[in-house]
């Protein structure tokens, strides 16, 4: 349909708005109308009466209304051009809109279908049930409103709708394109000066004119995103900083290869920045790189289906994640049962990193990535300690059983394994110590020469000498295989067993156990001086965390017993607290070793002690029973502050009692 096609036509305008209403006729009489769809469509609009707030009152939709919106945000670079006689004339533009059909006739006609719908069940009732029909009405009294729950409702979406209903509409009269007032306002299009003398502006090279007719785009700072959303382009991308850029590819893909991640970033990326930085944001399962959940589920945020707070989300989704680094298959119902998280819940993070195979379970998207793990031991020996102690802390949180912590047996895998056990990877550490047997083995033949040669000289010196013979310390057996003592129990740089106190390659020379002494040593202390009280478990948690935290190649590396670590907090001044646990404890060995601070140097020593000998005979005592003891051994009325500054320094509060830290058997 063009302009002088047009019969009828009525606009309006809200000028705040900028938002314009166009109203045409539509052409019933032509030969492409369908009439009896036409009909259809007022009846369903205005039903079978006929008034003045009827849409269509022919009964017949004879027309169609268009409204505009907004074409471009930014229209300054945009003009409007008449080529006439030789000349070219330019009129900046203020606005473009966008003219598009309206359907609101059809939310109308869905309400009076509705109205309908009520009309005829409520019907079926009598006017003597309606009046029988006693409600109970309950009166409620708003509250004064907040300046916070104010700011809220102005920004909502229904306030914003409202407010832009509540603008009065402008009419406007419609002029056709041969009236002569549409002639006049065209002739505005046109400059009204004549020759180049008075344009001075126009006197420039092309190159000038092309530059003032389209200046370089300069963007606001408020016009920048402040993070990219799923439909940033891979240019914009590349225009942020590497952290920001392997965040936002991995919040969006979940979980990728390192070798995928390289080739997004493109040519030149250094991979040692790519390696800092995606330790950052994502942990490693498979050899794959998985987003972490604290960057999925940010603090503040809940979940959409049950509103679990994030907190409680990114737990149970590091749940099925440490899961995953034990075997390729999860099971639905088992991580629901653990996690008590809804069905919904813990499907999303199922998603996130696997796919669902029939009468199997959920199986790891991806496949074990060996050669990230061959290239890059050093990360992948950090990543395992930071999962051992994510282990630890959901050990704790969800009481896990020994059947959660054993991965299940896999029967009829495909014929190349995905996941290496924990036998082939020993094996494989054998293997690779193999390589270098030649020369250990060279270096040790040499010694033993060596040793003959100063025995045959020594031999008529020590005829006389007795030597007493004992037998050989089962703490520190002397390790003769050059391959062998690569397996001897280190688990992230801590020994399991407590009386292995070999190295990595069986004894250390003096000076790097010295070294090793100091910072195992500088890392007690400091601990203790923060804690005060910690079991073995949750100080075996927090090395793994330090170690983690620490270079490739440092001397803690070299392995740490732990009778090594208990021996140094003993040196520390630190002593162990023998809590009488009640019989019935499921508490493991290691967390029925209690360790406290004796003597931290401050004001508190004495009723740090007082205290710890309370809780040395009994496993949880109540705040009133600890402040008449403190009052009697110290000697003086304590006021409450430094009471609760001693009881935070070691205990905590669990049902009404006091225990001491990480005694607490939920």
């Amino acid at each position: 349909m063009t302009y002088d096609d047009v019969t009828h036509l009525s606009a309006k305008i809200k000028p705040k708005q900028q938002k314009v209403e166009l109203e045409m006729a539509i052409d019933t009489l032509n030969p492409n109308y369908c009439r009896s769809k036409g009909e259809q469509i007022a009846l369903n609009v205005d039903g079978t009466c006929t008034d003045e707030t009827s849409t269509y009152s022919s009964k017949l939709m004879d027309k169609q209304t268009f409204c505009s919106s907004q074409a471009a945000s930014n229209v300054s670079r945009y003009a409007a051009a008449v080529y006439k006689k030789g000349e070219l004339h330019l009129t900046p533009l203020h606005g473009i809109l966008q003219l598009r059909p309206s359907f609101t006739y059809l939310d109308k006609a869905d309400a009076k279908h509705r109205e309908r719908e009520a009309a005829n069940e409520g019907g079926d009732s009598s006017q003597d049930e309606a009046e029988d029909d006693v409600k109970q009405i309950t009166v409620r009294f708003s509250r004064p409103e907040t300046e916070q729950a104010r700011q809220r409702r102005v920004q909502s979406y229904e306030f914003l709708q409202k407010r832009q209903a509540e603008e009065h509409w402008v009419h406007l009269h419609y002029y056709g394109l041969k009236d002569s007032r549409s002639e006049h306002e065209r002739q505005y299009l046109f400059s009204q000066g004549h020759g180049l003398a008075e344009n001075t502006e126009l006197i420039k090279s092309p190159s000038e004119y092309l530059m003032m007719l389209m200046p370089p785009s300069v963007e606001e700072e408020n016009d920048k995103p402040m993070a990219p959303s799923n439909v940033l382009s891979m240019a914009q991308l590349r225009t942020l900083p590497l952290a920001d850029q392997i965040k936002i590819l991995m919040k969006n893909v979940k979980v990728m290869p390192f070798a995928n991640l390289m080739s997004l970033l493109g040519s030149g990326t250094d991979s040692t920045a790519v390696l800092r930085c995606i330790q950052q944001v994502a942990m490693l399962v498979q050899g794959n790189w998985v987003v972490k959940s604290d960057v999925l589920y940010p603090k503040d945020s809940s979940s959409p289906h049950s509103g679990v707070p994030a907190e409680v989300l990114c737990r149970g989704r590091d749940f099925v994640m440490w899961k995953f680094t034990q075997d390729r298959w999860v099971v639905r119902k088992e991580v629901a049962a653990v996690t008590k998280l809804c069905p919904e819940d813990v499907k999303d993070f199922l998603e996130h990193m696997s796919v669902a195979r029939i009468n199997k379970g959920w199986e790891f998207m991806l496949p074990y990535d060996e050669d990230f793990v061959k290239k890059h031991p050093d990360i992948v020996q950090r990543q395992h300690m930071l999962w051992m102690g994510i282990q630890a802390k959901l050990e704790k949180v969800y009481n896990l059983l020994k059947e959660h912590l054993t991965p299940k047996k896999q029967e009829a895998q495909s014929a190349h394994p995905l996941l290496v056990s924990g036998e082939q990877r020993v094996n494989m550490a054998k293997a690779k110590v193999k390589q270098n047997y030649g020369q250990l083995e060279k270096e040790f033949q040499k010694q033993k020469a060596e040793m003959k040669s100063n025995d045959t000289l020594a031999k008529m010196d020590v005829s006389n000498i007795r030597i007493k013979e004992e037998p050989v310390s089962d703490e520190e057996p002397m390790d003769t295989s050059a391959y062998e003592g690569m397996n001897n129990g280190i688990v992230n740089g801590l020994h399991t067993e407590e009386d292995s106190t070999d190295s990595l390659n069986g004894h250390l020379p003096g000076g790097c156990i010295d070294r090793v002494a100091q910072e195992l040593k500088a890392f007690v202390s400091s601990t203790f001086k923060k804690q005060f009280v910690l079991t073995l478990s949750e100080l075996k948690r927090l090395f793994n965390l330090h170690l983690a935290s620490l270079p490739p190649g440092h001397t803690l590396f070299s392995g740490i017993s732990d009778k090594m670590l208990q021996d140094m907090v003993l040196d520390t001044g630190c002593k162990q607290i023998l809590v009488p646990f009640p019989p019935q404890t499921a508490a493991s060995p290691d967390e029925l070793k209690v360790y406290a601070l004796w003597e931290a140097g401050d004001t508190y020593d004495q009723h740090r002690r007082v205290l710890l000998e309370i809780f040395s005979k009994n496993y949880r005592v109540r705040r009133n029973v600890i402040q008449n003891q403190l009052s009697q051994e110290c000697g003086e009325d304590l006021n409450k502050q430094e009471v609760d500054r001693v009881l935070k320094d070691c205990c905590v509060s669990y049902g009404g009692m006091w225990y001491l830290k990480g005694t607490v058997q939920s």
